[in-house]
């Protein structure tokens, strides 16, 4: 026989919450890496 599927909720799943924390850190860092890029080669 086939087995029932199951489905969980996202939350339970992953055993906790997912803050969006990793996007601003990914977005600032972005940011300054481009800044400096720029000072570079304005400097340069």
């Amino acid at each position: 026989m086939a087995e029932q599927e199951q489905h969980i909720a996202t939350e339970k799943a992953r055993a906790g919450s997912t803050p969006h924390i990793v996007r601003y850190v990914l977005a600032i860092s972005l940011t300054l890496a481009i800044v400096v890029m720029a000072v570079i080669l304005l400097g340069y």
